[in-house]
């Protein structure tokens, strides 16, 4: 059960590729870029979260859904795979968007 939360990232992550792939929304697109990008985000809600935990205004939440790992205090290894989650979230919606709105145009 230590792992719940860590798995259900993992296939919520996995949903998210196999999306791209169906739709070359992001990776699936242009790689490089998208690395580019998917890093870029990640290191800054890191460093958001960085500066959020050195304030004293984020804290790690006890769960026995969490595996209980820290990369640093109060930063759970979980949050790492939250943060890939969400930013590949929003680039996904961001080329599906891109692609509806192409193709609506098109057929106008």
């Amino acid at each position: 059960m230590g792992a719940l939360y860590l798995v259900a990232l993992a296939i919520a992550l996995t949903g998210m590729v196999l999306l791209d792939r169906r739709f070359r929304l992001f990776f699936w697109a242009d790689a490089r870029r998208a690395t580019i990008v998917l890093v870029a985000g990640v290191a800054f809600f890191l460093a958001w979260d960085a500066a959020g935990i050195g304030l004293g205004i984020f804290f790690r939440g006890e769960t026995s859904f969490m595996t209980g790992l820290v990369i640093a205090p109060e930063l759970p290894v979980e949050e790492v795979f939250f943060l890939a989650l969400l930013c590949y979230l929003t680039m996904n919606a961001v080329g599906a968007a891109t692609l509806v709105l192409s193709r609506r145009g098109a057929r106008s």
